[in-house]
């Protein structure tokens, strides 16, 4: 989300998925769409017809790659050295869009004197701290601007963060980002002619200067001529007349620099002018239905819904201190004080007023890092006694899956809902450390109750999906036996809770006075879902159905659950359950569904026009102003305020939305731009830099001092020990670089597919993919077994020896990669060992999400060792490495200092 979100404003794709049809060029990268996305992927096939040009950007050939015009294989872990140099290719041959970037992006603004790049610190930005892995983005600050990291800090703060709260606090804020960008104050200094040596255009150019296609032919090992290639279709491509397309999933994500990745796709399409306008965007791709809709209505630990950040302990004292710094922004953060008293107004009803602050002291205060890595430690640790695990595997589906069943083997209890009798329920009887000998099933004291839950096919509710579009579904058939949903569990469990708090305690008021009076239904009491998503789009105070968020009102008289979802349920009407045929109304079909926000489908469309109002071309066209109603209009709501005019000039003064000029398209930035620069907001760097995965066989090419990202979240501990990487001494002896996938044929951890004949016997085998060059090289034969190994564990699959896998050069030297499926684990009709016990815990530091798509490792013929041989197994792995505590840990950590 913060890669999008700082740059554009939210964190959700900029366009929807049947505008591809109208892209030049897509540029598929980070995701096997045509496979792990096959519904969508019909549109990119539909540009395909009408003569656009599609590329895939790959480390493995696949069906995407079939299909496309080319597949370009690049090492995994390598794509930032790749998109770093087509933005040099468009700087250096002056083939950006001009007048795009000069109005509606950052590139004008100076920069402090007292930043300095990574060009100039050999790897690291100003204002990096080495004993805490912390930047002070002081120095990142436009000139005669005062930053605001987000809501959650107030005020800019002057010294790095030096506690653990203080950390977590800093690393809290990009989350926020996901529906609107960080907050500053104050008018940059610019320079309109993109000139002066501190704007942001020219510290683009130098910072990317060295990214060449010789350096991406060492980093990436893309040749030469194939990367000229896609640079020359891409500007092609773009422009006044013509779009290109950019669509990425979880290979991008799941990186320690994941949202640098996001970020330089961003940069690169802000400098062609292909966001805001149709063909173009960044596609950001869901693996689920819902995995949009679980961040808006957030399951993440440091967001309240509609991306309002949770308080923190010790500084958000009160609901003024909480918005102070919103409510001074320009755009329409500006009203952060309307959507979260309509939130509290939300839950608490009437019991939310203006003399108890709308109840804000209710909500719990983050006091730490509380992500499912950290939680895990707190098991194992023993202070965290019990557990939800709810749509999740996380013993066969989580990073370091060994560490994860090792918290669980810790708890007092765990409660586990699924359709079947996962790994994660059953691990204490007969997961792979009861073979290994490290845990006794008599031993384990953790009492497991297991809950059968109900399929999406059994239960009513909304699916949000990759273009932000809430889609109904209906419920087909009941659930059978004790099984129930989601929203049955927790409306019953809560309903089960308040019966047994005290009436007259204080401390149980909080939960007492939520709003929990739903309509239930059936001999079940089912809840309605319908009423939950009448609450969540909210009521005026009489009662009525909002149909905006832009009616939310401070003062209480309004009620919304999600700021972003109002409107869903406008004029009393499902929005979300609407089907009208594509025949019966425009391309953009807005009545298919309801889109956030408002049910716009392409964001930023204002930029879809020229700052005079007028569409950069006929052709492009999207929506334009038109004088004579003295409105935008055009074939999509636009985003942007109606009745504004291109010529507005705000007060120098002026807050909120009417801080937004006409011309300024990103009305969720607080200067209304597209960020090629991020001076706030990231806890990484303003700019993105290549660094190489938490563990690699290669050297970093471009920073010989900074091997990876500095600012990376680490947790060495005996159950995860990490590697040596490039020229550290050991790193020999994982030489391989792996990356994981998605098979069509199964679902994420295998929890809905391993236990489906059909598609086990589709997919029949966890497998290692290898191309013939490597076979040669370790003597692996075609469907024989092979063992894979890290510093954490060995697994074993079946050879799959194949030319899709392609040995890159890098230099003088050969670099294999390895595939590796991750949908198997020891339990249903299809088993096999779990790529995830593979996997190191360091984490992209904006949104603690895992390394899992590049790693290094070993491989060999043969079956991996059983019992307690495997632990012997892994530990002379790690001996023969020179493995210790602290070895890939530091955070100014260059190659030099040898892991020691």
């Amino acid at each position: 989300m913060p890669g999008l979100g700082t740059s554009f404003g939210r964190g959700g794709a900029t366009t929807f998925q049947q505008d591809l049809a109208n892209a030049d060029c897509i540029l598929i990268q980070g995701s096997n769409m045509a496979e792990a996305h096959p519904v969508g992927f019909q549109w990119v096939m539909e540009a395909k017809r009408r003569g656009a040009t599609i590329i895939h950007v790959d480390p493995r050939f696949t069906r995407t790659s079939a299909l496309a015009h080319r597949h370009v294989a690049l090492r995994a872990g390598s794509d930032i050295a790749f998109l770093g140099a087509l933005i040099n290719y468009v700087l250096t041959n002056d083939a950006y869009f001009h007048d795009y970037v000069a109005t509606y992006t950052n590139a004008p603004m100076i920069v402090s004197e007292d930043f300095r790049d990574t060009e100039d610190l050999d790897g690291v930005f100003s204002g990096f701290d080495a004993e805490t892995g912390t930047y002070d983005t002081t120095t990142w600050q436009y000139e005669g601007s005062t930053a605001v990291p987000s809501v959650g800090s107030h005020g800019p703060e002057s010294t790095p963060p030096t506690t653990a709260h203080e950390r977590e606090r800093d690393a809290s804020r990009p989350e926020r980002t996901g529906s609107g960008g960080p907050v500053y104050h104050g008018r940059a200094a610019t320079d309109p002619t993109l000139q002066h040596p501190r704007c942001v255009f020219q510290l683009l150019k130098r910072h990317y200067a060295r990214y060449t296609p010789e350096v991406v032919e060492e980093v990436c090992g893309v040749p030469r001529a194939d990367f000229q290639w896609v640079a020359e279709q891409l500007v092609a491509n773009s422009g006044r007349k013509r779009t290109t397309a950019i669509a990425y999933a979880v290979g991008w994500t799941h990186h320690t620099v994941g949202v640098q990745y996001i970020r330089a796709a961003s940069i690169l399409q802000l400098l062609l002018g292909n966001i805001g306008r149709p063909g173009g965007g960044i596609l950001a791709l869901r693996g689920h239905a819902s995995i949009q809709g679980s961040t808006d209505i957030p399951t993440l630990f440091n967001l309240l819904p509609g991306y309002i950040p949770m308080p923190h302990a010790h500084v958000d004292f009160d609901l003024d201190t909480f918005v102070a710094s919103d409510e001074l922004a320009r755009g329409y953060w500006g009203n952060m004080r309307s959507y979260l008293v309509s939130l509290l107004k939300s839950w608490w009803g009437e019991h939310a007023t203006a003399d108890n602050d709308f109840c804000f002291d209710r909500l719990p205060r983050l006091t730490g890092d509380h992500g499912t890595f950290q939680t895990t430690i707190d098991q194992i640790e023993g202070r965290c006694k019990g557990y939800f695990v709810v749509g999740e595997n996380p013993a066969v589906g989580t990073a370091n899956a060994r560490q994860q069943r090792m918290g669980l083997a810790n708890l007092d209890w765990l409660v586990v809902r699924d359709l079947n009798l996962i790994e994660t329920a059953t691990f204490w009887k007969d997961g792979p450390e009861i073979e290994t000998g490290e845990m006794r099933t008599e031993d384990i004291g953790t009492e497991v109750f297991f809950l059968p839950a109900a399929a999406h096919t059994e239960k009513d509710g909304t699916f949000t999906n990759t273009q932000r579009l809430l889609q109904w579904h209906h419920k087909a058939v009941p659930p059978r036996g004790d099984q129930r949903s989601d929203l049955w569990f927790f409306y019953h469990l809560g309903r089960r809770v308040r019966e047994k708090l005290q009436p007259q305690g204080e401390r149980d008021r909080a939960l007492l006075e939520l709003t929990w009076d739903y309509p239930t239904e059936g001999d079940i009491e089912e809840p309605s879902a319908a009423a939950v998503l009448q609450e969540i789009n909210g009521f005026d105070a009489d009662g009525n159905p909002l149909s905006s968020y832009t009616q939310l009102r401070a003062d209480g008289s309004t009620r919304c659950g999600c700021w972003i979802y109002c409107g869903v349920f406008a004029d009393g009407i499902n929005q979300s359950a609407r089907r009208r045929p594509g025949r019966e109304q425009s391309w953009v079909a807005p009545e298919w569904g309801w889109a956030w926000p408002a049910n716009r489908r392409l964001l930023y469309n204002r930029a879809s026009a020229d700052p005079a109002g007028r569409p950069w071309s006929e052709r492009k066209a999207y929506v334009w102003w038109d004088g004579e109603l003295g409105e935008w209009t055009g074939h999509d709501i636009p985003d942007f305020d109606k009745g504004k005019r291109p010529d507005y000039v705000p007060d120098p003064e002026a807050t909120g939305p009417e801080g937004i000029a006409g011309t300024e398209p990103f009305i969720m930035q607080s200067d209304g731009r597209g960020w090629l620069y991020v001076p706030v907001g990231l806890v990484d760097g303003p700019l993105p830099v290549h660094y190489e995965p938490q563990e690699s066989p290669l050297q970093n090419r471009i920073h010989d001092g900074q091997q990876r990202n500095p600012a990376r979240q680490v947790f060495s501990r005996p159950e995860n020990r990490y590697q040596p990487s490039g020229a550290e001494p050991g790193s020999e002896v994982f030489p391989y670089v792996f990356t994981t996938f998605r098979l069509t044929e199964h679902h994420t951890a295998g929890g809905m597919s391993r236990w489906l004949a059909h598609l086990s016997e589709l997919a029949p085998a966890m497998f290692l993919e290898v191309s013939p060059e490597l076979a040669a090289e370790r003597g692996l034969r075609h469907l024989d077994w092979a063992t894979v190994v890290t510093a954490r564990n060995a697994i074993e699959g079946r050879v799959l020896v194949t030319s899709r896998m392609r040995p890159l050069r890098h230099g003088e030297r050969t670099v294999h990669q390895i595939g590796i499926p991750w949908h198997w684990g020891p339990n249903g009709l299809t088993v096999g060992d779990a790529a995830n016990e593979l996997i190191n815990v360091a984490l992209d530091p904006n949104v603690h999400i895992m390394d899992s798509k590049a790693g290094s490792c070993d491989i060999r013929p043969g079956r991996r060792p059983r019992g307690p041989a495997l632990i012997r197994y892994v530990e002379e792995y790690r001996r023969r490495a020179g493995i210790t505590e602290r070895t890939g840990t530091e955070h100014a950590d260059s190659p030099r200092l040898g892991g020691e």
